[in-house]
């Protein structure tokens, strides 16, 4: 198979390296690297191009390389964290967030293991309450480097819309 991926040097005395796609022919910048790690780079690319069951074992190993609990942290043990780090009325509120029936589906699923999908999934089983918790829960894993990137995009979560509300007048 033709690798896809391949490594070039442009500018000055070759200091800039840049990484072309063989089938449409762009090219973007590695960065100030060096020549070794472009290399690396451009090899770990064509890699997952033709491996790409093997992608998801890959990521797991380098990840559990800088977080041991990695692969093993479940949402319910995000939700337990965040619980204990509250106080009071705030704490109380996260308890019963945490009870929610709409988050049985990924309650014991590993964080890192966890797609869209599953989200949604809770989002529409859930009430508006499901939604705000479910974001926050969410955004904390990804401060916390539980999570390598946003599961939903941040415009893509659905909009979070109360009931009418009545008043005595």
């Amino acid at each position: 198979m033709k690798t896809r991926y391949r490594l070039i040097r442009r500018g000055n005395r070759g200091r800039a390296f840049y990484c072309v796609d063989s089938e449409t022919g762009k090219r973007f910048s590695l960065g100030a690297v060096t020549e070794d790690e472009a290399r690396q780079i451009v090899e770990a690319k064509n890699t997952a191009r033709r491996q790409p069951q093997l992608n998801l074992h890959i990521a797991r190993a380098y990840l559990a390389g800088t977080d041991s609990g990695i692969a093993t942290r479940t949402w319910q043990d995000a939700l337990t964290f965040i619980i204990e780090s509250k106080l009071g009325s705030t704490q109380r509120r996260w308890r019963c967030a945490a009870k929610d029936k709409a988050l049985e589906g990924i309650r014991h699923r590993v964080i890192v293991e966890t797609q869209a999908e599953h989200l949604l999934a809770c989002l529409k089983a859930g009430t508006v309450s499901t939604n705000v918790h479910l974001r926050m829960l969410h955004n904390f894993c990804l401060s916390m480097n539980w999570l390598a990137w946003p599961l939903i995009a941040k415009r893509l979560w659905p909009a979070v819309r109360f009931k009418e509300k009545r008043a005595i007048i």
